[in-house]
């Protein structure tokens, strides 16, 4: 894929997204419902590589190592991610010319050291550039510092998800703009979406950001009214500032819903039916099946437009949302047909879900009028 734009850090997507958990069992049965298989196991640390398709998920428990302290701060949480870049040591000197602070990784013997650097939150941003890119004598991180368990599938296909989309943070109030700075001061990542969403009591805004390779998007949102809404308590819940939720993509959504409703993974409340109903006023000759994203609580989002403003080939997107079920993170699945949006279209309708899940579980008091 040719760059966008400028890459100074020579980005070329995610390589892996790292988790950690006070304790061991909590992770786990997450990733297996979402059809993930655990495929590697480090060669000297408490660390374990669970795949699919093109997913790296890295659970990390090793005694006092970074993830080891940000679980116990922040409790079950994505607690870092990895950036595939061209080369790491020339990646590593140009961030911290431009003002990246250095993070310290101990490594073990025979153990390749990853460049690091401070993110979001005090996760960790890694540096990798031993990774697979179709060569076929070229060794990743995963052949150098894990052995592949006997008889398993290193790349399962499981429920369909094949790569990751995004991950989106939840920021404090005021500080969206600074960390839209350090994306675009360190990487050059460019602002692409901006939404101002108002729900009946809260509201957000979210600023989208994409890197120049186009394969890494990092949302960012805050609350937008200081009051008590979805990213103050996530907030709360997170004690601090992090990965809010993960966008994996699917080609075929439906198949992959299938598989992850039949192995237990919570779906959020699905949008009222006035949805589906508006949606072939919203979206006209979209060529969707409304009936099986209603059964199923898919959104649909895109254009039925052509850049001239008539009729044209439709550019859809379909998402749904997980439960959060790793502390307050939460997980997206998405199927892009052309659409490269984040759903703008579905912003109100899932805010508002949200907003309603929020008054059933009591954690959004609204004042009774006089």
């Amino acid at each position: 894929m040719t760059d966008l734009f400028e890459n100074p850090i020579g980005l070329d997507g995610f390589e892996f997204i790292e988790f950690s958990a006070p304790d061991k069992g909590v992770l786990e049965p997450v990733f297996e419902a979402m059809g993930f298989t655990k495929v590697a196991r480090h060669r000297s640390k408490d660390v374990e590589l669970w795949r699919q398709g093109e997913i790296n998920l890295v659970t990390n428990y090793e005694p006092k190592s970074p993830a080891w302290f940000f679980s116990r701060e922040h409790g079950p949480s994505a607690c870092g991610m990895a950036f595939r870049v061209r080369d790491a040591r020339h990646a590593y000197d140009e961030l911290l010319k431009r003002g990246a602070e250095p993070v310290e990784v101990e490594t073990g013997p025979m153990e390749l050291r990853l460049p690091a650097i401070r993110g979001i939150g005090n996760a960790i941003i890694y540096l990798v550039d031993r990774y697979d890119n179709g060569e076929p004598d070229r060794l990743s991180i995963y052949d150098i510092d894990f052995e592949y368990l006997p008889g398993v599938d290193r790349h399962p296909v499981g429920a369909n998800l094949d790569r990751i989309d995004h991950l989106t943070h939840n920021v404090y109030g005021g500080r969206m703009a600074y960390w839209a700075d350090y994306y675009e001061k360190l990487f050059n990542f460019r602002e692409i979406r901006f939404f101002d969403i108002k729900g009946e009591y809260t509201g957000l805004t979210s600023k989208a950001l994409t890197a120049p390779d186009g394969k890494i998007r990092i949302p960012l949102n805050e609350e937008s009214d200081g009051g008590k809404g979805q990213i103050d308590e996530f907030l709360r819940a997170f004690n601090g500032e992090g990965i809010q939720h993960i966008a994996f993509i699917s080609d075929d959504l439906f198949r992959t819903w299938d598989s992850l409703k039949q192995s237990g993974v919570p779906f959020m409340t699905a949008p009222p039916e006035t949805y589906y109903e508006m949606l072939e006023e919203r979206l006209p000759g979209h060529g969707v099946a409304v009936d099986e994203l209603r059964r199923r609580g898919i959104l649909l989002d895109g254009t039925t437009l052509g850049p001239d403003g008539k009729p044209g080939e439709p550019r859809l997107l379909l998402q749904i949302f997980a439960e959060a079920n790793v502390g307050p993170v939460f997980f997206e699945f998405i199927q892009r047909r052309g659409d490269e949006g984040f759903g703008e279209g579905n912003f109100k309708a899932l805010f508002e879900s949200m907003e309603r899940d929020q008054l059933r579980r009591g954690t959004l008091k609204v004042d009774e009028p006089a």
